[in-house]
C-alpha cells in the first residue's frame, strides 16, 4: 500500500475493525482460559462482558484484570501488523473499546464498578501508547537500499573497478 495516496476505502476500514475486534476477543479468551479457566469450574461470557468479574477482592478477579491488560498489549502488536499507521492507532483503539462498552452494556448493564473503568481506561491507554510507539518505530526505519552510504558505495566502486 502506498502511504502517500489517501484513498477512502470504507470496506477496508470496516474489515480492519472487524478483524481487530475478533483478534482482541480471541486473545482475551486465550488469556482468560489460561489465567481464569484453571481457577473456575466453568468459563462463560460473564468473564468477557460483565463488569462484576473485574474485581480486586479475589485472586480470580486479579487474573481477569491481568487478562484484559495482557490483551491490550497484544492488541498493540496487532495494530502494528493490521493497521500499520501511527495516526490510526488512537482511532482503532477507541473504536474497539467503544464497541466493547456497548457489548458490555447489552450483556450486563451499565458498568458501575470503578475497577472496570480503571482497567479498561488503562488497557486503552496501553494499547494506544504501545501501538503508536511500535508503529512510529516501524515508520521511522531506514528504507533498505543496496548501498548503505556514499562511503560504502565509493569503497565498493574502488574495489570492483
Amino acid at each position: 500500500m502506498f502511504y502517500g495516496a489517501a484513498v477512502w476505502d470504507p470496506w477496508l476500514i470496516v474489515s480492519q475493525i472487524v478483524c481487530f475486534q475478533c483478534l482482541y476477543y480471541i486473545t482475551l479468551g486465550f488469556f482468560l482460559a489460561i489465567l481464569v479457566g484453571t481457577r473456575v469450574s466453568r468459563m462463560s461470557l460473564v468473564y468477557f462482558f460483565d463488569f462484576v468479574t473485574i474485581t480486586t477482592s479475589t485472586f480470580t478477579g486479579w487474573c481477569v484484570i491481568a487478562s484484559f491488560l495482557l490483551t491490550s498489549v497484544a492488541g498493540a502488536v496487532y495494530m502494528l501488523y493490521l493497521i500499520e499507521r501511527l495516526k490510526k492507532c488512537l482511532d482503532f483503539s477507541a473504536t474497539l473499546y467503544i464497541v466493547h462498552l456497548f457489548i458490555c452494556i447489552v450483556y450486563g448493564g451499565w458498568p458501575s464498578s470503578i475497577t472496570w473503568w480503571i482497567v479498561n481506561v488503562t488497557g486503552f491507554a496501553v494499547m494506544v501508547l504501545l501501538g503508536e510507539y511500535l508503529c512510529r518505530k516501524r515508520e521511522l526505519q531506514e528504507i533498505p537500499t543496496r548501498y548503505r552510504s556514499s562511503k560504502n558505495f565509493l569503497l565498493y566502486r574502488c574495489m570492483n573497478g
